[in-house]
């Protein structure tokens, strides 16, 4: 339980980097020139997205916990890889087709979570090892 907790925590605080360095630096100009699809940002809900953060680490950890044998950083990896395909195509794409956002918006998404996704999986393996 102890090493699980460890990977939640370094998983969220990978999260938080990678959202910062994804969505504050690289798609900020691409947020701008689409405004109007928008909420400000005072009227996010603040605890809504951290809950939704808590619950996809819940099901990396999960997931990985419960059906990866034998659990090392190799098997963390592919499925944070594979994970990471999922939310990416999910987010990026998925939005694509049902919102009017730019192609470069589809692919930043698509790419940030399927790091996200590998990061995550990647810091399970290490942290959740067999004994």
């Amino acid at each position: 339980m102890r090493r699980s907790l460890t990977a939640a925590v370094g998983i969220l605080a990978a999260w938080m980097l990678l959202d910062l360095i994804a969505h504050r630096f690289f798609l900020a100009p691409v947020y701008e020139a689409t405004a109007s699809l928008w909420r400000p940002f005072d009227q996010m809900n603040v605890v809504l997205i951290y809950a939704v953060t808590i619950v996809l680490i819940g099901v990396v950890i999960g997931i990985y916990s419960l059906l990866v044998r034998p659990k090392s950083l190799g098997a963390g990896l592919v499925l944070g890889a594979l994970l990471g395909l999922a939310l990416g195509t999910a987010s990026g794409f998925g939005t694509f087709v049902h919102m009017p956002i730019p192609l470069s918006l589809a692919w930043g998404w698509f790419i940030a979570g399927w790091l996200k996704g590998f990061v995550a999986g990647g810091i399970a393996g290490a942290v959740i090892v067999d004994s």
